[in-house]
């Protein structure tokens, strides 16, 4: 009988995370001068602790033994090898799965949840403000903060927020107050309302409002949380994929192809990153981002200087992005509906170290039904897209008699967004093309930014 699953003992748990930037070049966020922002500028919006993570070169960072305490609520996560869906696609190709769904929140979201709020509580912090699209990250938050006694405030894009109303239950269990967004509460939300007081809203108006949120509290104890982009927060998602490597390497096992859904980029380079390694020392290996075709950030928009919320008051990023006004159509995948894609994720697409893919909505579904029926999980909506190319993959290895090996993420189960699954059922999922003048609305927006410099890895 051949090997479903492959675990790891908890005294095998990475004790690091790997820092990719003492590996790559990357284009510096800027301020409204143009110039580099220093770690002091970003102090009323993160813990210092956090910051000095944003912004640090070195390649291995410790993992505190109070995070570690945590994390081994549900990790070691187990590999899992698709015998089922293997088998239902007829493919020569073996298929593996980092498990992301048997967290807590049902996702890989608390990889980084709970080391933010644990930097935070340690920093002084009582408060920590943030955003959420599907609820994932705003439920990992609620969970994080619940651990170390941390009020949790969250605006929840308003299209998710009636799509998904378990979700807030989740988040109100775990003690957090979760608002739609655009809200009356911050002067980013009313102008969002002001200009369509019907928008589905956008993870841009979210990110506004938390940092709005935050930054205007006159106790100078609340802070700001990030659940994806931000290089510090792709670095606590490493614990995946350096988990992955070990699993590989106990059955003898590379991946040809690793794949992961990406919105903002976090669980896609929590599994990648310490591939991408490999890959910039020599190693073969194609690792695929993939996104909604209705939101084409990685394989359309331009890689440019933009902000990373609708207000503006984020620093600008170089990053791949539909520019920071856009808000994208209401697919039934929230966490994949942002403008823009990590600083650390656009630059290895810019280097061509990564390829990103992008899936349409029918196609999603109709990969996570099978994923479903086979292997018994039900995905995500956004784990679909990675699986919709696992499926393009297996399928390619087929037709070519190739024994691929391709490893995804599995990055978190859809128990609460049935209503999705619902509506894919009623023929209520509709194909979502982004038409070309979206494009060239983004190109025009970001016009006025300085340009990122095209760069190499060191």
């Amino acid at each position: 009988m051949e090997q479903r699953k492959i675990l790891l003992r908890e005294d095998e748990i990475p004790r690091q995370w790997y820092n990719i930037l003492a590996d790559i070049n990357l284009n510096p966020p800027l301020g409204p001068d143009g110039k580099p922002v220093r770690p002091e500028m970003l102090a009323p919006v993160f813990p210092m602790n956090l910051i000095e993570q944003e912004v640090s070169t070195q390649r291995w960072i410790d993992i505190p033994e109070e995070v570690l305490g945590v994390l081994n609520i549900w990790r070691p996560s187990p590999l899992v090898r698709a015998l089922s869906l293997e088998k239902a696609l007829g493919t020569p190709a073996r298929i593996y799965y980092k498990n992301e769904s048997v967290s807590p929140p049902g996702s890989h979201k608390p990889n980084t949840a709970v080391p933010q709020a644990y930097y935070n509580k340690v920093f002084g912090i009582k408060r920590i403000t943030t955003e959420t699209g599907a609820g994932q990250w705003g439920s990992a938050l609620a969970f994080a903060c619940s651990q170390y006694g941390i009020e949790c405030k969250v605006f929840m894009v308003r299209i998710s927020f009636d799509q998904k109303p378990y979700r807030k239950s989740m988040m109100a269990t775990w003690g957090a107050n979760c608002v739609a967004s655009p809200s009356s509460e911050t002067r980013a939300g009313r102008a969002a309302l002001e200009k369509d007081p019907n928008t589905p809203g956008s993870l841009g108006i979210a990110i506004s409002e938390a940092i709005e949120a935050a930054v205007t509290d006159e106790s100078g104890q609340t802070r700001y949380a990030l659940g994806s982009v931000l290089n510090h927060v792709l670095m606590h998602q490493t614990i995946i994929g350096l988990e992955a490597k070990k699993q590989m390497e106990k059955i003898g096992e590379y991946p040809d192809i690793i794949i992961g859904c990406a919105g903002g980029g976090s669980n896609f380079a929590g599994l990648a990153l310490p591939f991408v390694y490999d890959k910039i020392h020599g190693k073969q290996v194609a690792i695929y981002p993939v996104e909604p075709a209705a939101c084409p950030t990685m394989t359309k928009a331009p890689f440019v200087y933009d902000h990373g919320d609708t207000a503006k008051y984020t620093p600008l990023l170089a990053m791949h992005s539909l520019g920071h006004a856009f808000v994208p159509p209401p697919i039934h995948a929230g966490g994949l509906r942002y403008h823009g894609m990590a600083p650390i994720v656009s630059q290895l697409i810019d280097e061509g170290i990564m390829e990103p893919k992008a899936v349409r909505q029918e196609q999603v579904f109709k990969a996570g039904v099978l994923a479903a029926r086979s292997e018994g999980i039900i995905p995500a909506p956004e784990t679909n897209h990675a699986l919709a190319t696992v499926v393009d993959e297996a399928l390619k290895a087929k037709q070519e008699g190739k024994e691929k090996v391709i490893l995804f993420n599995w990055s978190g189960h859809g128990l609460i967004d049935m209503a999705a699954y619902d509506n894919y059922f009623a023929g209520k999922i509709k194909d979502v093309e982004l038409a070309e003048a979206e494009i060239e609305k983004a190109e025009a927006e970001c016009a006025g930014y300085p340009k990122p410099t095209h760069l190499k890895h060191k």
